[in-house]
């Protein structure tokens, strides 16, 4: 089930915070090194208990799919899992499970990572088992269309019969009109029906190759035990693909702003939410990125923040509202607004209330109080954030993955600290345009007005086989 709007954009907003975050802020030293075969390793130590968290990253999302192919990604995701030459289908988790530890995967627009924790002894195991998966993987013409169910499934369950998933959906690929994020992660499904063995061998064969990919290892290691398992396991590996240069169609400039207004019989209470394209951390101009981590904090990050305190408390005709930036994909970043109306506020004087809290802000930008006390929640958030063996490896992986550095991620805080309300003044001004916008409204509607596709639920999923919750937009395997 998902949860309402605005817990769900309350946890992207953490998990895309986490992304963000130093790990200087723990003290925590972080080693790499590359393979002659082009693999980059990451090693962060971590003994505080006698366990390890092990990833591997491939640089290969739902944007770098070719057209027509869209939900190629995250199909290749779940038949990763199907077997080898060694390993029969279904025995991979199995074999995890049964040395105490456990895995799963995830795929996002940008890449796709595969993760078991597990005792620091059973290291050498799960390297063995993702470096066979890596060059060995077997598939069946009756392995991908039992799958191809499977994710059909999952998207009718958790796209098509979820209007605040539609909505998303739909907002996203208004919001960029060129650029291949507006595809969801899952595909469209008049794309994912055609999709074929051949299809999934040719994007294995040019992605799943060890140039291609980031082995992150957090825990009760050291750099140079890791770096031997690394040689034993990884080193032989061949490339099956040249690199490439990760070409996506830029998004032209914005010409008009866009709006949808979707209605559905299933919603019990409207929403409201505007996105805007905004600069990610990678290719954003000094300190653009993290001035719009704080303008999103301070402008909509909780009970405090300008947005409740002006909507919900002073003038009450909003039952919540907030706001947050994602700003760790690898081409663009995302600014958003969301707010639900209290009873007896119609949507048109909700969304002029924000319109005027925001130009409020634009004109005066944000107190000097506000801003410090913003900024260390944030720094202070971001050190308890990171006591997780897990957050430290994701971290890192998501970054490199977006074409990002270590150094990049360790200097966040620094920068984070320095950032001033000239800075976030800027930001906002240069972002917070209408014609770089789409805003939307989801809203109730009569049954009768909706479609049949709306109105009636997919048949569920046997439980065993339903796909894990996804986080931060991105699908995961159970």
């Amino acid at each position: 089930m998902h949860a309402p709007l605005p817990r769900l954009l309350a946890t992207l907003f953490a998990l895309m915070l986490l992304a963000a975050q130093p790990a200087r802020a723990l003290n925590v030293k972080v080693h790499t090194f590359t393979l002659d075969n082009g693999m980059q390793v990451v090693v962060i130590p971590d003994h505080r208990a006698p366990v390890v968290t092990h990833m591997v990253w491939y640089r290969v999302g739902a944007a770098d799919e070719p057209a027509g192919k869209t939900g190629l990604t995250h199909y290749l995701e779940h038949l990763l899992f199907k077997g080898t030459k060694k390993i029969k289908p279904g025995e991979f988790s199995k074999i995890v499970k049964r040395h105490g530890g456990n895995d799963n995967a995830f795929t996002s627009r940008d890449y796709t990572a595969y993760f078991q924790r597990i005792a620091k002894e059973h290291l050498p195991l799960v390297m063995e088992l993702e470096a066979d998966r890596i060059a060995n993987l077997q598939l069946s013409e009756k392995d991908v269309k039992t799958e191809l169910e499977v994710i059909k499934e999952e998207r009718r369950m958790r796209t098509e019969n979820d209007p605040r998933a539609l909505f998303s959906e739909r907002l996203y690929a208004a919001l960029f009109t060129a650029h291949p994020y507006r595809r969801p992660v899952v595909g469209w499904m008049a794309d994912v029906e055609h999709l074929t063995l051949a299809d999934v061998m040719a994007h294995y064969r040019r992605f799943y190759t060890p140039a291609n990919a980031i082995v992150v290892v957090a825990g009760d290691v050291t750099p140079e035990e890791v770096k031997k398992l690394a040689e034993k396991y990884y080193a032989p590996l061949k490339n099956t693909a040249p690199k490439t240069i990760r070409w996506r169609t830029p998004e032209p400039p914005p010409l008009t702003e866009r709006r949808l207004t979707m209605r559905d019989p299933r919603v019990r209470q409207p929403t409201f939410q505007r996105l805007y394209v905004a600069p990610a951390y990678r290719t954003a101009k000094g300190k653009e990125a993290h001035a719009l981590d704080v303008l999103a904090e301070a402008l909509g990050g909780g009970t405090t923040s300008v947005l409740y305190r002006k909507l919900v408390v002073q003038e009450q005709v909003a039952a919540f509202a907030g706001a947050f930036y994602s700003g760790n994909d690898r081409d663009y970043g995302t600014f958003g607004i969301y707010a639900v109306p209290a009873p007896g506020t119609s949507p048109e004087k909700l969304e002029a209330r924000i319109d005027a809290t925001l130009r409020e802000v634009l004109a005066n930008g944000i107190n000097e109080k506000r801003l410090t006390r913003t900024k260390n929640a944030m720094i202070a958030s971001a050190i308890y954030a990171l006591d997780s063996q897990f957050a430290l490896a994701r971290i890192f992986g998501s970054a490199l993955t977006a074409d990002s550095t270590i150094d990049s991620v360790l200097q966040w805080d620094e920068r984070i600290a320095t950032v001033s309300g000239e800075d976030m003044l800027a930001a906002a001004r240069k972002v917070l345009k209408p014609a770089n916008s789409v805003s939307g409204w989801l809203l109730p509607a009569p049954r009768k007005t909706a479609s049949a596709a709306q109105a009636t639920p997919a048949k569920a999923m046997p439980a065993a086989r339903a796909p894990a919750k996804a986080t931060s937009g991105e699908e995961r395997k159970q």
